[in-house]
């Protein structure tokens, strides 16, 4: 709610960066409007991690939908490199189109054979757990904010993302959603339905997240029912 005239000319970004410019549309999208266009934006993912000074956690989500779907994001991770010393450049942008492809990031899978499952940090549940317990993984990662945790999918950290919670919002997705789908990966509700993104859409994620970059069905497969009856899309 901070007026605009308060907000001083230094914190306003209105240059253009040149490099994203010399690509090419998606034929697909180079005639849409303006108002076809829902923006879904979390300024603060991961705000317990953020408080805790858990900076690495921390992403600034922006997701650009079109006929209700997620077509391009953007996650900033303003503290990346923060513990690298004072001479690190801090910061970094990742960002993808459908059709496009992803940037900012190196793609990497995770390694072949292991199920290694991030999940919630600061929102666990009986039920969060009943779930990941199902899966069987090799590894757990806890992490914060949803943004990060699909960087844990892109960069190989991690090979699956599950969250059996109504607690996800559609700004916590519709940018990492985008940017996963640009390089082959999935992610939908607990139950398997697609996200929606249209402006009438309900804000509450209320099936929860299952998201991979790869073997979707074999994770989809070893969800309990107990849980899916649990969750009302």
């Amino acid at each position: 709610d901070l007026p605009t005239n308060d907000v001083t000319e230094d914190l306003i970004e209105d240059g253009h960066c040149e490099e994203i410019l010399k690509k090419p549309c998606p034929a697909q999208y180079t005639g849409i409007k303006e108002e076809e266009l829902v923006i879904w934006v979390d300024p603060l993912d991961g705000t317990k991690e953020y408080t805790e000074g858990l900076l690495d956690h921390v992403t600034v989500l922006i997701g650009i939908a079109y006929g209700g779907k997620a077509i391009a994001g953007v996650i900033n991770q303003p503290y990346y490199n923060y513990e690298s010393g004072a001479s690190a450049v801090l910061g970094r942008t990742i960002w993808g189109v459908l059709g496009m492809g992803a940037f900012g990031f190196q793609l990497t899978e995770a390694p072949a054979g292991k199920h290694i499952v991030v999940t919630t940090r600061s929102h666990s549940s009986a039920l969060v757990n009943e779930c990941i317990t199902a899966l069987n993984p090799d590894r757990v990662i806890r992490v914060g904010g949803a943004g990060n945790k699909i960087i844990q999918l892109i960069e190989g950290k991690a090979s699956a993302y599950v969250f059996a919670s109504p607690g996800c919002k559609k700004w916590d997705t519709c940018a990492p959603e985008a940017i996963l789908h640009a390089v082959g990966g999935k992610i939908t509700d607990i139950h398997g339905n697609s996200f929606q993104y249209n402006k009438e859409v309900k804000h509450m994620n209320s099936a929860g997240v299952l998201a991979t970059l790869r073997n979707y069905d074999y994770y989809a497969s070893r969800i309990p029912n107990t849980v899916k009856e649990s969750l009302v899309p």
